[in-house]
């Protein structure tokens, strides 16, 4: 099975540099719906066979005009939403943004610990893996799932065999980025390429595109 992960297309938050993760959350800006038009080209040699995405409007309006290009129905689902902020929702200072990377990021280690007023990696984990499951059941060839920077690469981080951690933290993932996977034989996921590069080592500052899309 071959799963497209899309980061959604900009917001006002995005802009603003603010931590918006509550739900139904921002639209898109008009680059945001210029990001999202531009999918179709891009991914016009892939045939894809489900398209998901996430309970967060942005995800949706990403989402539609690819929907509406292969005639596909947006399966909406909550457990590919991003990553609660908690007590930081809504800041945008460089420490706050920090501070949650630094904890999302050690859930590869210990995913028991949780955001203060938000989620602990377990949860987020089995969320989002239950929506890949889904799309894995359905024995769909390619499947692409519009969701959320810190969201994906956290699942990334703890699901990839390819990937480390670090690596992640390294990798920016834009507004519209795409990172591919394939699933083998055996059920496990490997990285393919990241925003159309192949995976490979970086040499980028850490925490590189952070909850509002902009580096830190």
């Amino acid at each position: 099975m071959r799963l497209i992960l899309i980061r959604h297309a900009q917001t006002p938050a995005n802009v603003a540099y603010t931590m918006h993760t509550s739900l139904p959350g921002p639209a898109l800006t008009h680059l945001g719906r210029q990001q999202a038009a531009a999918l179709l080209p891009t991914l016009a040699s892939e045939k894809i066979d489900a398209l998901y995405a996430s309970t967060h409007v942005r995800t949706e309006l990403t989402a539609a005009p690819l929907a509406a290009d292969r005639g596909l129905p947006i399966l909406v689902r909550d457990g590919i939403r991003e990553v609660s902020a908690g007590r930081w929702e809504g800041a945008s200072d460089h420490a706050s943004h920090t501070a949650f990377l630094e904890l999302v990021f050690s859930w590869p280690a210990d995913p028991t610990t949780r955001v203060p007023g938000g989620e602990s990696g377990l949860d987020v984990l089995q969320r989002f893996d239950c929506v890949v499951y889904e799309a894995v059941r359905s024995g769909a060839q390619t499947v692409a799932m519009i969701s959320h920077g810190v969201a994906i690469r956290v699942w990334l981080a703890s699901r990839a065999a390819n990937v480390t951690v670090e690596d992640v933290q390294q990798r920016e993932l834009d507004n519209t980025g795409i990172v591919i996977i394939d699933r083998s034989v055996n059920g496990t996921w490997h990285v393919q390429s990241w925003e159309g590069l192949p995976v490979g080592p970086v040499a980028r500052e850490p925490w590189g595109g952070g909850p509002a899309g902009q580096p830190l």
